[in-house]
């Protein structure tokens, strides 16, 4: 991509108001220093010190964070926390954001905070190690009347924005944000708005969902089309062609070190390689940054190609970003891009 047209696409981000449905999560991290181990007394068991504790969005709010760091001018979050000590995390954290409106953002007393608690070992001239996480999150259905005040959320904000985002987060179907209510209003939403870049995620797989821009990894290819090749870039291509006809809207699929793939209902078809790496990296929050670019080169009016292009930047810009779920700025990404 040459840097005129680069600067002209990024240059609209600030004008752009874009709605994140979703799981949002915080993502709590504890700094550990190794030197300052001890045992406990009374159980003889080893004691992690905690010298450090950083709060920040996680789930959809990742997409979130990255869209912030873009500078896109309005976003709407679609959500819930819980009224706990992690919801007021997380809704501080979502408000020191730029363009954040919390206005369709709930707390919920009935819900649990979705949080992803990260212990890490922090020892110099060391990359960040992860210990085992702490989760907590909801494991009954989400009440009827959160789902309903979601939905005309959607309605309600389905004429201010220019495009959506949908993150699916939850292990277990119907416990987070994008319960059936939910998934009906964005197959309303589809059908009225055809023209509004709708893109969406689903941990468990998006078989079944509405006629949206579908954005997935190879195994999740797999699953809805059997014939891709996974060890083909042909293959894959193919697979995504295919459900891109059949599903009348884009699909977008990460292969990882082979890069990014991207096909249109009309029969284009793109595969821009992943660009090489830079030293040691943290694949956490590569997808997340990927929707993002996606979302924003979609509604900001990139081709095909362009979109693969930006989201492939900020994706190599992401994984090098270690200990953290990082973002990547238009910035960074020209210098990678543009150089």
């Amino acid at each position: 991509m040459n840097s005129s047209r680069f600067d002209a696409l990024t240059g609209r981000y600030r004008a752009l108001r874009l709605a994140l449905v979703g799981d949002f999560c915080l993502d709590r991290y504890l700094e550990i220093d190794p030197a300052r181990a001890e045992t406990s007394l009374e159980t003889g068991l080893s004691v992690h010190n905690v010298v450090g504790v950083r709060a920040q969005p996680g789930g959809t709010g990742t997409i979130l964070n990255n869209l912030a760091a873009l500078g896109v001018g309005e976003l709407w979050p679609v959500g819930f926390c819980g009224d706990d000590g992690e919801g007021y995390e997380l809704r501080r954290a979502l408000a020191t954001l730029p363009g954040v409106r919390l206005d369709h953002f709930q707390t919920a007393p009935d819900r649990r905070t979705f949080t992803y608690c990260k212990p890490l070992i922090l020892e110099a001239g060391k990359p960040p190690r992860e210990l085992n996480r702490l989760d907590s999150k909801n494991w009954s259905a989400t009440p009827p009347a959160i789902s309903e005040a979601l939905a005309a959320s959607i309605q309600t904000l389905s004429d201010r924005v220019d495009g959506v985002i949908v993150l699916d987060q939850v292990d277990v179907a119907d416990t987070g944000v994008v319960t059936p209510g939910v998934l009906a209003q964005i197959h309303v939403l589809a059908g009225r708005c055809p023209q509004l870049p709708i893109l969406a995620d689903s941990r468990r797989g998006l078989r079944g969902w509405p006629p949206v821009i579908l954005k997935m990894n190879l195994t999740e290819l797999l699953h809805l089309s059997p014939e891709a090749n996974a060890n083909g870039i042909p293959g894959v291509q193919r697979a995504a062609s295919a459900l891109a006809r059949g599903n009348g809207r884009s699909v977008f699929v990460t292969l990882a070190e082979r890069g990014l793939v991207g096909a249109d209902p009309d029969g284009a078809c793109e595969h821009v390689e992943a660009l090489p790496l830079r030293g040691a990296i943290d694949i956490v929050g590569a997808g997340d940054a990927v929707m993002a670019n996606l979302a924003c080169a979609q509604a900001a009016g990139a081709t095909l190609r362009q979109s693969l292009e930006l989201a492939g930047a900020a994706a190599s810009i992401v994984i090098h970003q270690l200990g953290t779920t990082g973002t990547a700025t238009v910035a960074e990404m020209r210098a990678r891009l543009c150089s």
